[in-house]
């Protein structure tokens, strides 16, 4: 009954589209309608500048990041209950309820969940896997799909336990799926 409750207070953790409100009641502007399309982070940077952007998905991350944190840390979630409750929140960004059924991407909440799984390590970790590739890649896509794959490698190095690759496997799942016009683009820089 307590995974069931955590599971539920993630998902609608996650499904709080914080950077279409912030669109609506701060900007002005229907983030949906702007650059790529999607209810996230980027829009609202591209509507509203660097303040707003960084506000967004300093939002986006703690949705992810407080939940999980409080079910494993708090709580003592472990084990296929932590797998799910730490899965809700991306699930509930990529496909919010509030927004029938469509999300943005899931980046900020990905980094949220793994701070509120491992603290530190994997998010630092898989911020500089992403900040090499994107450096490397011309799509955004292509760079969070190598990005976790390294990340993957780094799990695997470090012996990590199977909850954190059971939640990297649904983890990139998920960013695949979100990222998947992305990953139409070439990879490569011309």
């Amino acid at each position: 009954m307590t995974a069931v409750l955590w599971t539920s207070i993630a998902f609608l953790s996650g499904a709080l589209p914080f950077s279409v409100w912030i669109g609506r009641l701060a900007l002005g502007h229907d983030i949906r309608q702007i650059g790529d399309h999607n209810p996230g982070a980027a829009n609202v940077y591209r509507a509203g500048g660097k303040r707003w952007g960084a506000l967004a998905i300093i939002l986006d991350f703690l949705k992810g990041a407080a939940p999980v944190s409080l079910a494993h840390y708090a709580v003592g979630l472990a084990g296929w209950s932590l797998v799910i409750v730490a899965l809700a929140p991306i699930l509930g960004h990529a496909y919010s309820p509030l927004l029938g059924f469509r999300g943005g991407k899931a980046l900020a909440v990905t980094f949220g969940i793994w701070t509120g799984l491992t603290l530190w390590q994997v998010p630092l970790a898989l911020g500089l896997f992403l900040a090499l590739w994107l450096a490397l890649l011309a799509a955004e896509g292509w760079a969070v799909l190598f990005g976790m794959l390294t990340l993957l490698g780094g799990l695997a190095l470090a012996g990590a336990s199977w909850e954190l690759f059971a939640v990297w496997l649904g983890n990139f799942l998920i960013l695949t799926w979100k990222h998947r016009h992305d990953l139409q683009q070439l990879p490569r820089r011309e």
